[in-house]
């Protein structure tokens, strides 16, 4: 399976991030193993791009590679481009880059208990932030971190400045995670994950943050998640991630109502609908995502694919869809007149 970048835009000085074929590996015991192979896609100012696709299939290690935070020594970046800013991140010097990180681009993790170090306080995590980018006054940095905590909804935010980590609920944590990405107000923010640990109702609460501060700040957003209901709900494009590849890339609403690659098929399929009577089975994709060691010749999803021919032993080239959707699948015109059946909505 060849891989997916998104259609170019008509104002490339929109375009806040530019994945080019970007290849992570990992040396371990097995060997060297690629995780991330020939992955594309650019991230347009005041948009989001949803990064969707079961566990295991890169999408963490896409973003951890974006932020060059790989495990050390045994990942890295083998090849591709990560152009921010004028900048290939891929190679830019850890001065570069500490400038980068928490500042032009903010990072919102998915357990912010494992973000936030629990022997500090607040302020003293947040107005760090503050230290190493815009100011070395300690007073002016605590009243900017009291500022950005209200600003993402946290209550009494100079009480808070003084509390540790586990003195908070979830969804505060997750708020005071937030504020760190968004200190300096920066182009990019990386969401990974972002609600998964979070109950339902804190869930919609963030998200809706989330699209408020946007709005405000007018930064991009790179969203990675599993959960097809918030790529729908939060985004403008999407890239359906498997095995380390791009099967399936375009705007939601065309990728949502005539999915081309059985992969995203798939996936749209097992989502629950108010319409479903009761009782009724939830389809379900047969198998699980192949490991690291142990990838499939050719397409990655042949396996567990039911329309899977002796053709999908060899790479499928990347095509483009009449609605500019790209997708990378042998049988994707032979199956179309299935598979371009309009969807209902989630």
């Amino acid at each position: 399976m060849t891989n997916v970048s998104q259609p170019p835009r008509a104002d490339d000085r929109a375009v806040v991030l530019s994945v080019k074929d970007l290849v992570t590996t990992f040396d371990t015991d097995a060997g060297r193993l690629t995780a991330v192979d020939g992955v594309s896609f650019t991230v347009q100012r005041g948009h989001t791009l949803g990064l969707v696709g079961e566990s295991g299939c890169g999408k963490s290690v896409t973003a951890c590679s974006i932020m060059r935070l790989l495990p050390q020594p045994m990942g890295k970046i083998a090849g591709g481009q990560i152009l921010f800013d004028g900048h290939d991140l891929a190679t830019a010097s850890p001065e570069h880059l500490l400038k980068v990180r928490g500042g032009q681009i903010g990072m919102i993790f998915q357990e912010p208990m494992t973000a936030l170090n629990p022997v500090h306080t607040i302020g003293r995590q947040l107005s760090e932030v503050f230290l190493l980018h815009t100011t070395r006054d300690r007073r002016e940095a605590l009243a900017r971190s009291a500022e950005i905590l209200g600003k993402v909804g946290i209550p009494s935010p100079e009480i808070r400045l003084g509390e540790y980590p586990h003195q908070l609920s979830g969804g505060m944590r997750q708020r005071v995670v937030i504020a760190m990405a968004l200190a300096c107000k920066p182009a990019l923010i990386i969401a990974d994950e972002p609600t998964t640990a979070l109950d339902v109702t804190i869930q919609a609460q963030i998200l809706d943050l989330m699209r408020e501060l946007q709005r405000e700040m007018g930064m991009a957003i790179l969203l990675i998640t599993h959960d097809l209901g918030v790529i729908a709900e939060m985004c403008d494009d999407v890239a359906v991630m498997y095995a380390g590849r791009i099967a399936e890339a375009g705007p939601v609403e065309q990728i949502f109502a005539t999915p081309r690659h059985p992969y995203t098929r798939g996936l749209l399929d097992s989502i629950p609908r108010l319409s479903t009577p009761r009782k009724t089975r939830l389809a379900t994709i047969e198998g699980m995502v192949p490991a690291l060691a142990d990838m499939p010749q050719g397409c990655r999803y042949q396996n567990r694919c039911p329309h899977r021919i002796p053709l999908c032993a060899n790479l499928p080239k990347e095509e483009i869809a009449s609605d500019s959707t790209r997708v990378s699948c042998h049988r994707w015109r032979e199956l179309a007149a299935d598979i371009e059946q309009p969807r209902a909505a989630l």
